[in-house]
């Protein structure tokens, strides 16, 4: 096999291959040989287990080299690994790839291509880490309709709130120890921003409810803008804030976002802390299930991508890529639920002039939206503070409809006594 990429990921599985080859041959029936390693840096430094790799001249001449018979692709980005995992299943070759982005983006060209020359894409390593989530919805609840999925699948973006959580430590400088300590990248915005999590999710939504759907059209926030003081109100309503991935199937359509979401404590969700990942499923026969692991760093994933290794070298990745049309062609796009149909609970924050009356005037336009109040927060500004200085506001609403919510922050955010922007974050029990 040929390994495109040596950084942390495809450096873990060479550790693996290297470190446990007796293990790894047994289990996948055959010899596995690493043949040949593609990088882009020949002189950046190397562990010493890694130093005497043969490295090839160039991607090209790994995936083109007719001895090698399975590429794992490690490199990230889409447009050079699309363009070599697209040869690499034309030279007959299959494939194992982590990519998120490469397949939520390019998903239905990939696994065409793999039909056209019936070759296996693997790709466990892609969602969830070590988590074997994909093999979990592809194959082990095959017999299920998955009627939702609520998701963390951003290891960095869990740590940096298990900080600020925990330690009331501000977003910036939680990021700042995160950077230190290798969870998140030196430019994290891919993973802040959401970008990371709506690609897991769009990958998650093709695995269990059989439609692609594109990450530009699933709703999305990040936590960069998060302030701290709105973990702090949401714990004292009960809850933790988790970036949270939904996929939600109703009579209505497919409800599917990306955000900072309020998870209640003590449920299984709220207790996942630091680097890992977890993904609750609900399935029509399986009921309730929560599947959870690291979901960063070299080990985890590699442990995926030699397991989708295994799997084709075992003849099982190639089997399930027949039976299971991943990504089909010319498939309906999904009906996705429109905002008038999505309910949820909410959490509002607003910044008003502590003066009598601002409550009233935001509980009756609440109200003129058919928004119900669960509970307030209102801390005073205390006895020294100016007359009218601006003071938080916390409402948690009961189920609320997402196109009414909308429309009363538009004129909430307007009044002249309420500083804008207000915050607004969903509810998930």
């Amino acid at each position: 096999m040929g390994l495109l990429g040596l950084g942390t990921v495809g450096g873990g599985v060479a550790r693996l291959l290297r470190e446990h080859p007796d293990r790894i041959d047994r289990r996948a029936g055959r010899p596995i040989e690493l043949a040949a390693v593609a990088v882009r840096d020949r002189g950046r430094p190397r562990a010493q287990e890694l130093k005497d790799i043969r490295f090839a001249d160039t991607a090209e001449s790994v995936v083109n080299d007719p001895s090698i018979d399975v590429i794992i692709e490690t490199i990230g980005g889409v447009t050079d690994a699309r363009r070599l995992v697209l040869a690499a299943l034309a030279n007959g070759k299959h494939v194992a790839t982590a990519n998120k982005a490469l397949l939520a983006e390019h998903g239905a060209e990939i696994f065409a291509q793999a039909r056209r020359f019936d070759r296996a894409v693997a790709f466990e390593g892609s969602v969830g880490g070590g988590i074997p989530i994909v093999q979990a919805l592809g194959v082990s609840l095959a017999a299920n309709q998955i009627q939702s999925l609520a998701a963390i699948l951003n290891g960095t973006c869990n740590y940096i709130l298990t900080r600020m959580t925990g330690d009331g430590m501000a977003y910036a400088h939680a990021l700042a120890e995160a950077q230190r300590l290798g969870y998140a990248e030196a430019d994290p915005t891919l993973d802040v921003d959401g970008t990371d999590t709506v690609h897991k999710l769009a990958i998650l939504v093709q695995l269990a409810f059989e439609t692609s759907v594109a990450p530009g059209a699933i709703p999305t926030r990040g936590i960069d803008a998060l302030d701290v003081a709105d973990i702090t109100y949401a714990g004292e309503l009960g809850h933790a804030v988790k970036l949270l991935a939904l996929a939600r199937l109703s009579d209505a359509g497919l409800e599917l976002r990306v955000g900072p979401t309020l998870v209640k404590h003590g449920t299984p969700l709220a207790e996942v802390r630091g680097p890992y990942n977890a993904v609750r499923v609900v399935g029509d026969a399986l009921g309730d299930a929560l599947f959870q692991g690291r979901g960063a760093g070299a080990m985890p994933t590699a442990s995926a991508v030699v397991g989708d290794l295994i799997d084709i070298a075992a003849g099982r990745a190639l089997a399930t890529s027949r039976i299971r049309a991943y990504w089909p062609a010319n498939a309906p796009p999904p009906v996705l639920a429109p905002p008038s149909q999505i309910k949820s609970r909410y959490y509002l924050r607003f910044t008003i002039a502590d003066q009598p009356g601002v409550l009233a005037r935001i509980a009756h336009i609440l109200g003129d939206h058919g928004i119900s109040i669960a509970s307030v927060i209102q801390h005073d500004s205390g006895d020294d503070a100016p007359e009218a200085s601006p003071v938080p506001l916390v409402i948690m609403t009961h189920l609320a409809i997402q196109a009414g919510v909308d429309s009363a922050l538009a004129l909430i955010n307007r009044l002249d006594v309420v500083h804008a922007p207000s915050v607004c974050m969903r509810v998930e029990e």
